[in-house]
């Protein structure tokens, strides 16, 4: 791919999903625009209504498609009418094996002008970045039923850990801290006292790698201690890198620290060459605000800035996120929906003004 083009797929998606995404692809247009990048959108029409229209998830010739891509935008997934896991599991899991996105990088970063629960920190204190094994764990879904429904049932659900998995997680997350050059700390976070085996396979990838990077401190969290110092001592933390299970509950807190779901984007990234990545913001459809205007779209956008570095546009990218900072410290007057002092689409507006 050249410098001076982009081809992205839009999965607009369930409940306010298509809002926020819209607003995503306005900031991105414009910024293309800006810097003079040739962009290429295409939408699918994928998620819940889909599914209960035509009983499809995500066809084989869709998947093909989307192959083509260097980066999907996914605005949400998530409906009232479809039971849980069903569009979880056939679509966004689905996304994440078929492409190998092994990487789901998650930034926690404070926005100026957005409060924290943490009293007395603010934007230079909660500035880190979670890097979570995507690919492997409890998600691999094997596992099975024994007596189903009688009192003598049993349940087993086994988590896989591999070499090859653990070790090239471990290695893009050294990489991106040694790139990332703030205090060049790399924190594994996991449950080695406990879970002895998987972790154990975790731990000593951690040392083998780690001699590969002496530019690199490092360091070790078991995961509940984690969850306590991210709350007293957030400021501590340069990047971690951990478990899919782990990274999947200690994100969410993160997402709270750093002023809740709505300001909160991610990257599910498979960083081999051709390999296909896909961004989205961190907070679900929220369907009870579908069509009011409400939403916050600020993640989307910060997707789309995250969308845009790893695609190799690092100058669109840092103007979408400094244009965020002035938008949520100069105009936003909350992140949350319906409180922020303006629409969905206002907002949009608002960042691409302060581009």
């Amino acid at each position: 791919m050249s410098s001076g083009s982009l081809r992205v797929a839009v999965i607009g998606g369930d409940g306010t999903g298509p809002e926020v995404a819209a607003e995503g692809v306005k900031v991105l247009k414009a910024v293309c625009q800006s810097e003079g990048i040739a962009l290429e959108l295409v939408d699918y029409d994928l998620g819940g209504d889909r599914y209960l229209r035509t009983g499809e998830i995500l066809p084989d010739s869709v998947l093909q498609e989307l192959g083509t891509f260097p980066a999907i935008l996914l605005g949400a997934i998530g409906h009232p009418d479809v039971a849980p896991g069903i569009l979880e599991r056939g679509l966004l899991l689905t996304l994440r094996f078929h492409f190998d996105q092994y990487i789901n990088l998650r930034p926690v970063k404070l926005f100026p002008g957005v409060e924290t629960p943490l009293a007395g920190k603010g934007p230079d204190d909660i500035d880190f970045v979670v890097v979570r094994e995507n690919t492997e764990d409890l998600y691999c879904g094997m596992g099975g039923f024994l007596k189903k429904g009688t009192p003598d049932e049993v349940a087993m659900q086994t988590a896989v850990y591999t070499r090859k998995g653990c070790e090239r997680c471990i290695r893009w997350a050294f990489n991106y801290t040694r790139k990332r050059n703030k205090k060049k700390r790399l924190t594994l976070v996991a449950k080695t006292n406990v879970l002895t085996y998987g972790h154990d396979l975790w731990w000593r990838t951690f040392q083998d790698v780690a001699k590969e990077f002496p530019d690199v401190q490092t360091d070790y969290n078991h995961v509940d201690a984690c969850c306590m110092w991210m709350v007293k001592n957030p400021e501590y933390y340069d990047v971690i890198v951990t478990t899919n299970m782990f990274g999947d509950i200690i994100t969410d807190l993160a997402g709270v620290l750093q002023g809740g779901m709505g300001v909160a984007a991610g990257g599910n990234i498979n960083p081999e060459p051709g390999g296909v990545s896909m961004f989205e913001p961190m907070g679900g459809s929220a369907p009870k605000y579908t069509g009011k205007h409400v939403i916050n779209p600020i993640a989307t956008i910060a997707a789309v800035a995250m969308l845009l570095e790893h695609t190799g546009h690092e100058k669109a990218a840092a103007r979408v996120m400094k244009a965020i900072q002035i938008v949520t410290g100069t105009k936003m007057k909350s992140q949350a929906a319906g409180k922020m002092g303006y629409s969905t689409q206002e907002v949009g507006d608002l960042v691409c003004q302060a581009l």
